[in-house]
Formats: C-alpha cells, sequence, structure tokens
C-alpha cells in the first residue's frame, strides 16, 4: 500500500512542475536581453502606492489583499508590505478592502489615498473560542472531509477569465541571478468538475545573469502552472484528497479571524510511520461556510534520497543536489458568497555540493502569483499565447525594460532586492545601447 503510495506522490503533476533542469551554459551577461517598448499608463488610470503595517508593533505585512470594492480588481502586499495599486478613474469614488488573516478588516475611501507612499495599519482581531463546535463535527480530520466535500457548493462554478501577474526568482545566496515576470490570462474551470485550468502569455519579461549562477543553469519547470495547482481545492489529489486523509493527523489550534469572521486554523503532519515524503502545515476554513481560505504548508525533507529524486531532473555528474526547503502558500478571496483561488507561492531551496570543492553553492527559487482581476466568461476564449503545463517561463519570455512596461496591469510591487536588481539590469541596457 505504502509503494503505491509513494509511486503516485513521486509522478504528481505538482511534483513534475517543480522539476529543476541542470545544464550547462557558458554566456555573456544579459545575452538574452533587449529592449521592449514600454506600455505607457493611459489618463484612465489612477496609481496608488504604499504600506500596510501592524497597527501595534509598526511591523510591515505581507500577503495583505487590497480590493476596490464592487469590483474584483485587486492586488497584494509583498513581503515588505509594500502595495501598488492601479484604478480606473471610474472607480475613484469607491473604497478599498483591505483583508488579512488575524486582523480585522480595513476599508479606505479612494479619495482620501495619495499617489505615493501611503501607510495604512490594520488592528489585530481578537478571537474568543473557549471550545471548537463546527456542525456537530468531532474531530479536526472530519472538518477537512466536510470542507473537501463542499467545493461544489461554497467555491466558484462559473468558468471565469482570470488576469494574474506571475513573479519568477532564482538566488544564489542572497543576490538576484534571475528574474522572469508576466501577466496571464487564466481560463479558471468551475470547481465543480474535473477538466484542468488554463494559461496564455499576455506580456512577460526576463532577465538571467548566468555569470552568477556559474556554469549551472536552473529551471523551473511548469513555471505559473507550480503556482495554480498549490489551489488544493481544485487539485486536491497533488497534496492530499479524501482517499489519502489517512496519511495524516489533524488537530485543531487556536482559532482567528479574517473579516471579521470566525475561522478555524488545523494543523496536518503526516504519521510517524510514513517514510516518504508528505506534507505539513496548517489550514484555515470559514466557520460559517467550512471553505477553506488558506493553506501554508511545506514538504518533509527529512529523507533527501526521496526528496532529491521528486525535484531534480538532470544535474552533472560531479555534483550532489537535494531541496533543503519546499514551501507553499494558497490564499482565496470571495465574491458574492463564493470562494475563489486568489494567490499562490513557492520558496524551493537547493544545496548544490560539487566534488573536491569546499563550499556549497545555495540557490533560492521563488514563484508567486496574485490574481488582479476575473469575470465570468463561460463561452470567452483565452487571448495570447496558450502554455502548456510543463512551460519553462525563462525559455519564453524575452527582453526586459522599465517598469511602465506593464501598463494598465496591477502587478505585485517588487521587493528591494528585485527593484536594485531591476535597476542595474535597465544600466547595463543602456550602456551596451541594446
Amino acid at each position: 500500500m505504502k509503494k503505491e503510495n509513494t509511486l503516485k506522490i513521486r509522478v504528481s503533476p505538482l511534483h513534475i512542475c517543480l522539476i529543476l533542469s541542470f545544464l550547462a551554459f557558458h554566456l555573456n551577461i544579459y545575452a538574452h536581453t533587449f529592449f521592449q517598448e514600454p506600455a505607457k499608463i493611459t489618463q484612465t488610470l489612477s496609481e496608488f502606492k504604499g504600506h500596510v503595517y501592524d497597527s501595534s508593533s509598526k511591523d510591515p505585512l505581507s500577503y495583505v489583499d487590497i480590493n476596490i470594492s464592487g469590483t474584483n480588481i485587486s492586488t497584494i502586499t509583498n513581503n515588505e508590505g509594500a502595495f501598488l495599486l492601479k484604478v480606473p478613474n471610474q472607480y475613484l469614488d469607491k473604497t478599498i478592502k483591505i483583508s488579512l488573516l488575524g486582523y480585522a478588516k480595513g476599508e479606505i475611501p479612494i479619495s482620501s489615498l495619495k499617489q505615493e507612499e501611503n501607510k495604512i495599519y490594520l488592528d489585530v482581531s481578537i478571537t474568543q473560542l473557549s471550545f471548537v463546535n463546527v456542525y456537530g463535527v468531532k474531530n479536526a480530520e472530519a472538518l477537512v472531509k466536510a470542507t473537501l466535500n463542499k467545493k461544489s457548493e461554497f467555491y466558484d462554478n462559473d468558468q471565469t477569465n482570470m488576469t494574474a501577474f506571475y513573479r519568477e526568482t532564482i538566488k544564489k545566496r542572497n543576490k538576484n541571478a534571475s528574474l522572469s515576470e508576466a501577466v496571464l490570462s487564466i481560463q479558471k474551470q468551475p470547481y465543480s468538475n474535473n477538466k484542468n485550468d488554463e494559461i496564455s502569455l499576455l506580456k512577460s519579461r526576463k532577465s538571467t545573469d548566468y555569470t552568477r549562477l556559474d556554469t549551472l543553469a536552473l529551471k523551473l519547470q511548469g513555471g505559473p502552472f507550480s503556482a495554480l495547482y498549490t489551489d488544493m481545492i481544485k487539485y486536491p489529489e497533488y497534496i492530499f484528497d479524501r482517499n489519502n486523509l489517512s496519511d495524516y493527523t489533524f488537530t485543531f489550534d487556536e482559532s482567528t479571524q479574517l473579516n471579521n469572521r470566525l475561522v478555524y486554523v488545523v494543523n496536518f503532519k503526516q504519521k510517524k510511520n510514513d517514510d516518504e515524503p508528505l506534507y505539513y502545515g496548517k489550514l484555515y476554513i470559514d466557520s460559517q461556510t467550512l471553505a477553506l481560505t488558506s493553506a501554508i504548508y511545506n514538504l518533509n525533507l527529512s529523507n533527501r534520497t526521496l526528496a532529491s529524486e521528486m525535484f531534480v531532473k538532470k544535474k552533472p555528474n560531479n555534483a550532489r543536489v537535494y531541496p533543503t526547503l519546499a514551501s507553499y502558500r494558497v490564499d482565496y478571496r470571495t465574491r458574492n458568497n463564493k470562494w475563489y483561488y486568489g494567490y499562490g507561492k513557492i520558496e524551493l531551496t537547493f544545496k548544490v555540493n560539487y566534488k573536491r570543492k569546499l563550499f556549497n553553492n545555495v540557490y533560492t527559487l521563488n514563484c508567486e502569483m496574485a490574481i488582479t482581476d476575473w469575470k465570468i466568461a463561460n463561452e470567452a476564449k483565452l487571448t495570447g499565447e496558450k502554455l502548456k503545463a510543463n512551460v519553462i517561463l525563462t525559455d519564453k519570455a524575452s527582453g526586459f525594460s522599465d517598469p511602465e512596461f506593464w501598463g494598465e496591469y496591477n502587478i505585485i510591487e517588487p521587493e528591494k532586492s528585485i527593484e536594485n536588481a531591476i535597476k542595474k539590469i535597465n544600466k547595463q541596457i543602456e550602456s551596451t545601447n541594446i
């Protein structure tokens, strides 16, 4: 029985999409970089930048959802709490709604925002709960089963066309070595059917400093599909579903709140007698609907041999490569009492040991995707270049230019390290007169 489970996990599309290819390259810096004409932001849009902070600690808050009320237009704060929101001028009389797990919901009129340096503070929500009483559910595992059974009831069952921003970075130790970004169109299938979602490429840019990667090039196979497959309600078989819940132990944690609604927190981890790499983390379940609002989880990498087999597709013969971190996150949003996929993130860290070399190399790969707009479009077809599930974004994207390249599209603000890398890239482009 265990052998069958192990084989199922190793060929899971989630892991296939996270396979790394290690290939030898000897290219000059920015060999594939060239200008693309930036798309100018039209006069029908207004931009607002700022940060979101904890009102008590004054710490910046990441993964904060910022949504224009009455619309599907949204953005999300980066790891430094920064945001950029592009608002069509016809919506300037509306408010923005700010929400984050564990914090009270905030609402601010757009008319009160400045173009730059807005500071928004959220208050920690207070949850008083002496015991868990979930519709007669007796234990945490039963609650998770009920949540998985609810996907046809409380999740979006219309086919929708989503606009998403996707970013993929590779760092060697703490320095950016590769950066790819894209605006995508996603045809999201109803949660009630088994059809896979489709993705097409609208705009993209990239730059890779191969000298910083030495002679080792890392490629994230699957790219945007990797982030999309973190949607464990649409793709439960890639993480766990009703058929393999017995491989896990589930326990209740202290509850929290989202948008002033009670959210149950369930811890899960693989049972001790399992040797194969499975997951551990937290599920956040809305108490009113039993819908999954968020999941934060990691892959157990204690068995290095099996973990390496799951991720590493090709490598040099003189190198030993193994993952040291595999972290995942998915967040859902709600509109008209229906939940839908809103954000997915993956972080992978690998150590590369070369024979007869004293020091190890450490590489970190990050990919994240945020839904920035969507509309119901049962008959509409995707625009742009349709991507395959095994796509490598760095092979599809080309060119780099200034931030205005994205035009009217909402994006995730770059963190300072990425922002500095972008400035360096643009200086390099200017100096080479490409």
